[in-house]
């Protein structure tokens, strides 16, 4: 199945409001375990895992809100840190 029929799928069996609160959930799971790695506590695969999770639901709320307006926002955002990266005061 391609990752936009898995992303209807998962829309249609819990609806949009669980995968909001799915996002949270996995990125809360991620800042625990990056904390968790600064202080030697697990391993490299456990960020690797929790970067997983929230990567497919990035993918999951970037087609639910629009994958062309969220690519034109990144656009948009690079721009700003392109300029930043010049700016030899990095601000």
């Amino acid at each position: 199945m391609s990752r936009s029929n898995i992303y209807r799928a998962t829309l249609e069996k819990w609806g949009e409001k669980a995968q909001y609160e799915q996002m949270v959930e996995e990125c809360a799971e991620l800042i625990a375990a990056l904390k968790h790695f600064e202080r030697g506590k697990i391993e490299r695969s456990d960020i690797i895992a929790e970067l997983a999770d929230v990567t497919l639901m990035v993918g999951q709320l970037t087609w639910m809100f629009g994958e062309e307006e969220v690519a034109a926002a990144i656009d948009v955002k690079l721009a700003k840190l392109d300029a930043l990266l010049l700016d030899p005061e990095g601000r």
